[in-house]
């Protein structure tokens, strides 16, 4: 009997090594990685610079917490800040305790302008996170089923759809923000149209509401910007991060901009954990790994290679719907179920995932050359190809 509470369907596979976009098992099997930890590892497995940044803080200090001063998340917040145009930053160890941050933000920075029950817009199939807060905001019946009474204080539109967005605010005079992914993950790698996050962008300025951003899975690179949100020329005025920003380390930051970054006050919001020395080093080492490697620009070369070889591969094949993504946040969604999917990879020593039912996610490694992008991309058609011959 396994002492472990039961919250995981896992797959019948424990990896002992890694090293690069591979994996080994137990039985010295090789895994090609296009999964990455669900958009963490984005330095791959077992990266020098990052080994060696963990290995020298963890030796020096771990954790001193937050009755004290921290100088490596000080550093850390002058990089973000850098990189975003954002002001400040508060850290936490996960992408929902990032949202979380973020939601209790708005509702306080609402009541300080005098709103009585401060509400947030957010979108259908977003995720957010599990937290009551979060998966409260988060558009999924699954995640939330069990769990009520669950949280007052959202409204909830269709993502990409920015006069739904426009219409809430007709009726609703207690909305002060509205809290979306820029491109939605868990939801099915939903890419919005262009002006989505501009016309977004005019409606909380209009109508004096703070535009929060989701970069949990899409933030550090991964769609082939620092944040995803550059691939348009607005700026947030809360931002959310987490997953690839320690590269397997746990960190989180709700960073904020103007007036909302002055919102908290001692004793408002804080954490055990969040943003200790470790933490703060991993995350340090990514960002400058990222940079030197030039990984953001590298992520959007290999994306647009990943999307022409599937187009190429299954575009116009009985039963793909569409093929989608933005750098290395590629979606494959079929007309049916594919969840079998992920054990056959898996057997094939392919690591991919599966989402909102019918679409292949993946989300490999910045790191990942050419030629391992394209086993990648030859392997994951090759299996949807037999799928859909098989139906």
């Amino acid at each position: 009997m396994s002492h472990l509470m039961n919250t995981y369907a896992r797959l019948p596979v424990a990896f002992v090594r890694g090293e690069g976009v591979w994996l080994w098992d137990e039985n010295g099997k090789r895994y090609l990685d296009g999964v990455a930890g669900v958009a963490v590892n984005g330095l791959g497995h077992g990266h020098p610079r990052l080994t060696q940044a963990i290995c020298e803080q963890a030796r020096t200090l771990i954790h001193t917490s937050n009755l004290y001063e921290v100088k490596k998340q000080q550093e850390l917040a002058d990089q973000l800040a850098r990189l975003s145009g954002m002001d400040k930053a508060f850290f936490c160890n996960s992408g929902a305790e990032a949202n979380e941050a973020a939601i209790k933000l708005a509702r306080l920075w609402g009541h300080g302008k005098g709103i009585e029950k401060p509400t947030i817009v957010v979108m259908e199939k977003s995720f957010h996170g599990r937290t009551m807060a979060t998966l409260t905001a988060t558009g999924s019946r699954k995640v939330q089923a069990g769990f009520e009474p669950l949280l007052g204080g959202f409204a909830r539109v269709p993502y990409n759809d920015a006069e739904a967005v426009a219409q809430v605010a007709g009726h609703n005079k207690q909305v002060v923000g509205v809290l979306v992914e820029p491109l939605q993950g868990e939801g099915g790698v939903q890419v919005p149209d262009r002006e989505y996050l501009g016309k977004l962008r005019r409606i909380c300025d209009d109508h004096g509401w703070l535009l929060m951003l989701d970069e949990v899975q899409t933030g550090i690179g991964r769609t082939g910007k620092w944040f995803a949100h550059q691939h348009t020329d607005i700026r947030p005025d809360v931002m959310t991060l987490a997953k690839g920003l320690g590269s397997g380390v746990p960190i989180g930051a709700c960073l904020a901009r103007g007036e909302a970054a002055d919102t908290f006050k001692p004793g408002n919001h804080g954490s055990t954990f969040g943003g200790n020395p470790l933490a703060c080093a991993a995350a340090l080492a990514t960002l400058a790994a990222i940079d030197e490697q030039a990984l953001c620009r590298h992520a959007a070369e290999l994306g647009e290679f990943m999307l022409k070889g599937f187009t190429q591969e299954l575009g116009g094949a009985k039963g793909i719907v569409d093929i989608r993504g933005l750098g290395l946040m590629i979606g494959i969604e079929l007309d049916r179920p594919c969840g079998d999917l992920v054990k056959l990879a898996l057997e094939q020593g392919l690591l991919i995932n599966v989402t909102a039912e019918k679409t292949v996610r993946l989300l490999p490694p910045l790191v990942m050359t050419q030629d391992e992008a394209s086993q990648l991309t030859q392997q994951v058609s090759a299996l949807i190809k037999d799928l859909l011959n098989k139906s």
